[in-house]
């Protein structure tokens, strides 16, 4: 079975009911969104609990009589083949994967496809006609009454990365409805938004020097979980790489400019910084699982306990 991304996101009544997932393809923030919706629809549905799974070749269903059921997700995970889901197919137990395109991505996308249990669910960027479907939706729910010439304005200058599309339709939502014109939306659709991802590119400055940029290019709670994605995104690049080498073929080709760059952070961490780094996220994920969102003040405490890791 294949599900369309955009489907699952639009769908106020969507109920997962498969026991396998397999998220891929090249769109790093709409592959997170899926996995985090998921996992919030089945909180829905019934009480589990999560859990992190490497290997499924070797998988131990540890789960009691009364236990909760859980929802495994691994990243990259290891063994996924016919035989090795046959072995955990009767557990009451839900896992979800997530592994970027890849060329043995391939062979396990059939997989999923075929499995009667599995699902498939291939995250590229946002393409015009889902764009629209997203715009759509989103003025709809909001009851927002928007010009034609501002509507299609939209659909061309709003971002193809589904997170960054996101953070821009709710700054538009905060906006009162008299201050939606084209002048207004121009504005806000130019702050510098390329720039937030620069902020991880100024870790080496003194504090002082992060903390006026970070002013600078911060100005409301949408610039900061922009940001944060941004850099949780280089953070995650830094602890799944084995080696330097590996870290080297994993940054992405748009960032060619500042490959040296990204290049000497890496070489500043070890094993027990990668550990730091990984506690920092962890906890800022479960202070936005209970907060739904970042502050200013606590965005930069987060960039700033970054820095202190890289250059501790």
């Amino acid at each position: 079975m294949k599900l369309d991304p955009v489907n699952i996101l639009l769908n106020n009544n969507f109920k997962p009911e498969k026991k396998f997932y397999f998220i891929s393809g090249n769109e790093t923030t709409l592959i997170e969104k899926i996995a985090d919706t998921l996992v919030k629809q089945y909180k829905k549905k019934e009480r589990v609990n999560l859990a992190r799974i490497d290997t499924i070749e070797n998988f131990v269903d540890e789960a009691g009589l009364f236990a909760d059921k859980k929802i495994y997700t691994g990243k990259n995970c290891k063994g996924i083949n016919i035989e090795n889901l046959n072995k955990i197919r009767d557990s009451e137990n839900i896992f979800i994967f997530i592994q970027e395109n890849s060329p043995k991505t391939k062979k396990i996308k059939n997989i999923f496809i075929k499995d009667g249990d599995g699902c498939l669910i291939d995250c590229y960027e946002i393409d015009r006609s889902s764009k629209i479907r997203i715009l759509n939706k989103f003025i709809q729910t909001n009851n927002l009454k928007i010009e034609e010439a501002l509507y299609w304005m939209l659909v061309e200058k709003l971002d193809n990365r589904y997170i960054f599309l996101e953070n821009s339709l709710n700054k538009i939502k905060d906006i009162e409805q008299k201050d939606i014109n084209i002048k207004n939306i121009k504005k806000l659709l130019t702050i510098d938004g390329a720039g937030k991802d620069g902020l991880f590119f100024c870790l080496l400055n003194k504090n002082n020097k992060i903390i006026e940029n970070y002013r600078n290019k911060i100005q409301t709670n949408s610039d900061v979980n922009e940001m944060y994605y941004y850099c949780r995104f280089f953070c995650q690049l830094i602890i799944e790489s084995k080696n330097e080498n590996e870290y080297s073929k994993n940054i992405p080709l748009y960032l060619f400019k500042e490959r040296g760059y990204l290049l000497d952070i890496y070489k500043k961490y070890n094993f027990k910084k990668k550990k730091a780094l990984l506690r920092l996220l962890a906890s800022t994920e479960k202070f936005l699982r209970k907060e739904s969102g970042l502050s200013l003040v606590s965005g930069l405490r987060f960039l700033l306990s970054i820095k202190k890791i890289t250059i501790s």
